[in-house]
């Protein structure tokens, strides 16, 4: 019976059926044809028709399990009724074998605050860069992240049929991305050996499940950062690591993506920009394994639900030898984020 699980792990097992669900919607809207993109704040800062739906999708299933819960999403959207269809009832029940570590056996539901980031990675989205969108749920409990939950829509698109879609990506610009993609996306599930998507988790004091740490190789220094927000705080802080190799792609999820999976071996973003729901879940999984996320002085994020939203500080994150890329920020650099 649900009772006789903690709160925090029945959360947890919900959260990764209700990301799940995420993945689907996202797959679906290129299915359908139609991404309904519109500009929030500047051209790279958008929305689509993927990003309400999941954030509806999220915040209404978990709000109906958990009525206590304080729940952050990105999107501002007006309050209307949710289709029956966009709520996921289930919960994960491998999560609700593993043991609740102590130190949160008698959270409650009040105690938590959930944050959501619907499409992490929406301008990548709308360009077909698949393999950069994320979905993420964040934990947090007394202002720190404990438990986070990844859903990567499109992890393993290119390595079947689907490599088509990749070569037809570039072919796709802005809203025609739906109308190039859609017989593509349509049948993905559909191949031989195609496993289309997965989910990532971690709980704190438990351990992150889903992939295969790896490490990049000892001395190479491969800094990951922002495709799309960049600027010359960004460049010169990139440029200060001395780095072998920078990787330029979107998202944050995708971002600490290839620090656990020896892609990167840090995640340099010195700007304002990055929000609390884009951190939370990638945090926790980057934690869970004995990495480190701050903002650019070496602070700790808080997630406390009076918390300002923006990172104001910017990120710096490491699987391994964090203190080496802290060290090379430059004074100029601290200076100009303001915490």
């Amino acid at each position: 019976m649900a009772s006789s699980h903690t709160v925090l792990m029945r959360l947890v097992a919900s959260a990764y059926s209700v990301a799940q669900k995420a993945g689907m919607i996202v797959r679906r809207v290129i299915a359908d044809g139609d991404l309904g993109v519109v500009e929030k704040t500047c051209a790279t800062d958008l929305q689509t028709k993927a990003d309400r739906l999941v954030q509806m999708s999220i915040c209404s299933s978990l709000a109906r399990k958990f009525p206590k819960l304080t729940i952050i999403g990105e999107e501002d959207l007006p309050s209307e009724e949710v289709d029956h269809e966009l709520i996921e009832e289930g919960q994960w029940e491998e999560i609700l074998k593993q043991p609740c570590p102590s130190q949160y056996s008698t959270i409650k539901e009040e105690d938590l605050v959930v944050w959501v980031d619907p499409l992490d990675g929406t301008k990548e989205y709308t360009e077909g860069l698949l393999d950069n969108v994320t979905v993420l749920i964040g934990i947090a409990y007394e202002g720190k992240a404990i438990a986070g939950i990844i859903n990567q829509p499109y992890y393993n698109y290119q390595n079947n049929e689907n490599q088509k879609l990749r070569e037809h990506r570039n072919e796709a610009k802005g809203r025609k991305i739906a109308r190039v993609l859609a017989p593509l996306v349509g049948r993905r599930e559909a191949g031989p050996d195609a496993v289309l998507g997965r989910t990532i988790w971690g709980v704190l004091g438990l351990g992150a499940f889903g992939f295969q740490l790896k490490e990049v190789p000892a001395g190479k220094h491969i800094i990951t950062t922002t495709r799309s927000h960049s600027n010359k705080l960004v460049i010169d802080c990139v440029t200060a690591m001395n780095p072998d190799e920078v990787l330029r792609v979107g998202g944050a999820g995708n971002k600490i993506i290839q620090l656990i999976e020896g892609k990167a071996s840090a995640y340099i973003f010195a700007s304002p920009g990055c929000k609390k729901w884009d951190t939370c879940a990638p945090e926790v999984i980057l934690h869970a394994v004995g990495g480190k996320l701050t903002d650019i002085h070496g602070n700790a994020l808080q997630y406390n639900k009076e918390v300002k939203h923006m990172n104001s500080a910017g990120v710096l994150a490491t699987l391994r030898n964090y203190d080496y890329y802290a060290s090379r920020v430059p004074e100029s650099i601290k200076n100009a984020l303001v915490p």
